[in-house]
């Protein structure tokens, strides 16, 4: 036979047979075969340690994979949602910081208007608040011509913005400096009585214009505020959920790696044992 065996009588029973066996070390391959589950269970966990995640391979939760692949993507839209909702906000905010001056050069224009129409004033006088008013005007009409990283923001387009991961979005109003309302105002001469009281007819119809029209910038900037915590804290929520799919317990890890490392360090001394055992074998050959 291909294995050498010895047999002699047990101590308990006459009947029965102590067979010790050189060739197949069965007990040995038991502990080799428990010390490698053991060390692949103690790299493991090591590698969730090392990492902070308790996926660290396709094979460890395949479809905790899966669900977390898409959260991350969703995220990362979210990221640039974000990006666009607040380069939109900076876009509103120019546009007011712009409009504000607006107003104030109407409110100037309005008060030159009132001025010229003074009967104690000349046309010599008349001339040199027309120059200011003239100033103003020209101010107004550059102002519309101005823009935000190449995008007019005056020429009253309306902008959709980008609010979600999904592509959806929405409608900034646009503002048009370039109406009528304005153009009229700005071209104006208060040289004349009855040019001035026409030039504050017309300057009161460019403010009630330029009011709704910064209404419209407000009601812009607080919708996209909105739309700009919404995402934050949709990220904030698949952020937690992906977070219980991906990211490893450290405490619960840390314990694992403990009892893998205990039972790695005793299935080596076991399996040193088990190798042993077959040289007692030698004590019969004696």
């Amino acid at each position: 036979m291909d294995v050498a065996q010895i047999k002699c009588p047990s101590r308990g029973d006459s009947r029965k047979e102590l067979v010790m066996v050189i060739n197949t070390n069965l007990s040995a391959q038991n502990a080799a075969t428990l010390l490698m589950q053991s060390s692949s269970n103690l790299s493991q966990s090591l590698q969730r340690l090392s990492s902070g995640s308790k996926i660290t391979s396709p094979a460890d939760d395949s479809a905790g994979l899966a669900v977390s692949m898409k959260l991350n993507a969703q995220m990362a839209r979210i990221d640039g949602a974000t990006n666009n909702v607040n380069n939109a906000v900076s876009f509103a905010q120019t546009q007011d910081g712009y409009v504000s001056q607006i107003n104030s050069a109407l409110s100037r224009m309005s008060e030159l208007s009132v001025l010229a129409q003074d009967v104690t004033k000349t046309t010599s006088d008349r001339q040199l608040y027309q120059q200011e008013f003239h100033a103003l005007g020209s101010y107004i009409n550059n102002v519309s011509t101005k823009d935000f990283n190449g995008v007019s923001l005056f020429n009253g387009n309306t902008l959709n913005v980008t609010t979600d991961s999904e592509g959806n979005t929405f409608g900034m109003v646009g503002i048009n400096l370039s109406g009528t309302s304005y153009t009229t105002a700005t071209a104006d001469d208060i040289t004349s009585l009855s040019g001035a009281q026409q030039a504050l007819t017309d300057v009161k119809t460019a403010i009630s214009a330029l009011a709704s029209d910064r209404a419209n910038i407000g009601s812009n900037e607080e919708s996209l505020s909105y739309y700009s915590n919404q995402l934050k804290s949709l990220k904030n929520n698949l952020s937690a959920a992906n977070s219980q799919i991906t990211d490893v317990d450290v405490a619960q890890e840390s314990t694992n790696y403990a009892k893998q490392n205990i039972l790695v360090q005793t299935g080596t001394a076991m399996l040193a044992q088990a190798n042993s055992l077959p040289q007692s074998v030698l004590k019969l050959l004696g």
